[in-house]
């Protein structure tokens, strides 16, 4: 395909940015215990998963020795610290390989809009408590983003703050974040290529802006052209909080914004008031346009959204019916997927897990232009070692996963498998300690660290980096 590519470059983009006619849901082997509320893609290959049925427990999910999620098993890991139980929260993997989530918009089944927090070492299988930054009264269902420089940024609900949190020592720092238009309430963060975080105003709508890190500031960003936000008081009433019995009035949900290969942003809205169908927009070369409407009524109001190995992003309805757009068209997949909440996960196969029932397989494949590279890497490795690899583009083109807000299922980091050539058999090797986290780093060498597990088989095998789904072209090894 690739080869035919070199000759024939219109020919095959025009396949490859095409509509996939294969498009299928595959239900689980094994499915969740207690269900699956939202997965984090961690860096040995394995899948972390809260229970909805408890959301103090939490299970992995290990794919089986050919690789495949469908036949993979679920094992229960440690559960939070007592005192924490939420329910949509921000959250992250960082890029020493830990997942980090903060604050809840219910805590034990309560509205509390907490500012708790909670670190999940996946070798010493614990969470350990998160203090949140000084001075905050509440996180809740907050925006965050891991930066290029691996510092994890959350926002504080109700206001206009911002602050980051040091991996290594964790402790937070405000952030000064001069010019925001409105409260960080119900908005979804993009990170792009330049290190910049784009928002989409959801009280300040129609406008959107971007937060510069070296301004410290956020910029205007224009006007998203369509309104993309939902009705402005989603409860009827004003929501109560807090020991003084605040009153928070809902400015309404909005959907998933993705970053495409192409560089552009595909953002998805809600059912507007007064309007008759839901819109979506396109932010490309610092511009907005309209986009496609979503069609039978349907919206993405607080939903996942995710992005295909083909370039496609592909959205969940508040039906749950799945949308692909392609940069051009907007279409309704036949399948659905059951319904709002319905998280959606790039796994290193290529498919996306929804939730934790099935797995989500579209036809088409991707430019080879968009995968990793490996420029310098051991020839031999020795189970139970540490080892550097290097090359380009190791955390993809983009962070591959969006929400409304909260719920944040980033996979912008490298995977490291091993296949040997024997036995086909499939290994993933830790990664860790990443030298950047940002998208669409191009020319750009990068690097990450990879433990190789002791359960890999020895021999001749190939090593590929994967990035967002898509894997590198592989490399020789032997694995003694």
């Amino acid at each position: 395909m690739f080869r035919r590519c070199a000759v024939a470059v219109v020919a095959c983009l025009s396949i490859l940015s095409g509509w996939a006619h294969a498009q299928s849901v595959t239900p689980l082997v094994h499915q969740a215990p207690g269900g699956a509320q939202i997965v984090y893609q961690l860096t040995d290959g394995t899948v972390l998963a809260q229970s909805i049925d408890n959301n103090a427990q939490w299970y992995k999910l290990t794919p089986d020795i050919n690789g495949s999620y469908v036949n993979g098993t679920w094992t229960q890991v440690a559960s939070l610290p007592a005192n924490y139980s939420p329910l949509y929260f921000a959250g992250a993997v960082l890029a020493d390989g830990r997942v980090v989530i903060t604050g809840g918009e219910y805590n034990f089944g309560e509205f509390a809009f907490t500012k708790q927090g909670a670190i999940y070492d996946p070798l010493a299988n614990t969470w350990t408590n998160l203090k949140p930054p000084k001075g905050w009264g509440f996180i809740g269902d907050s925006p965050s983003v891991v930066l290029p420089n691996g510092e994890y940024v959350v926002g504080e609900k109700f206001k206009k703050s911002l602050a980051a949190l040091d991996p290594t020592t964790l402790e937070w720092t405000e952030l000064l974040s001069a010019g925001k238009n409105d409260f960080n309430a119900e908005e979804g963060w993009t990170l792009l290529p330049d290190g910049s975080i784009l928002t989409i105003d959801v009280k300040d709508n129609p406008k959107s802006e971007r937060y510069v890190t070296t301004k410290s500031a956020w910029l205007n960003a224009g006007s998203t052209v369509v309104n993309l936000q939902g009705p402005q008081n989603c409860c009827g009433k004003c929501i109560h909080y807090g020991k003084k019995n605040k009153c928070y009035d809902p400015p309404g949900e909005i959907g998933p914004a993705i970053l495409r290969p192409d560089g552009s942003v595909f953002a998805t809205g809600a059912l507007h008031d007064g309007q008759s169908a839901a819109h979506t927009a396109i932010y490309s070369n610092g511009a907005w346009a309209a986009g496609p409407d979503f069609p039978n009524g349907d919206q993405a109001a607080d939903s996942f959204g995710a992005l295909l190995t083909n370039g496609n992003a592909l959205i969940e309805g508040d039906s749950g019916t799945l949308y692909e757009y392609n940069g051009t068209t907007f279409k309704a997949e036949p399948v659905n997927v059951g319904g709002l909440y319905t998280s959606l996960m790039v796994l290193p196969t290529g498919q996306v897990l929804v939730g934790g029932f099935e797995v989500y397989t579209s036809s088409g494949t991707y430019n080879q232009s968009w995968a990793p590279t490996i420029s310098s890497y051991p020839s031999s490795v020795t189970r139970g070692s540490t080892y550097q690899i290097s090359g380009t583009q190791f955390n993809g083109l983009s962070q591959a996963a969006a929400f409304g807000d909260e719920e944040e299922t980033a996979t912008n980091y490298p995977l490291v498998r091993i296949t040997n050539t024997s036995t086909g058999h499939v290994f993933y090797a830790r990664t860790h300690d990443h030298s950047t986290m940002g998208v669409a780093t191009g020319s750009q060498t990068v690097s990450t660290n990879f433990d190789v597990s002791t359960a890999t088989e020895t021999g001749a095998s190939t090593l590929v980096v994967v990035a967002n789904g898509i894997p590198s072209q592989s490399v020789a090894i032997t694995v003694n």
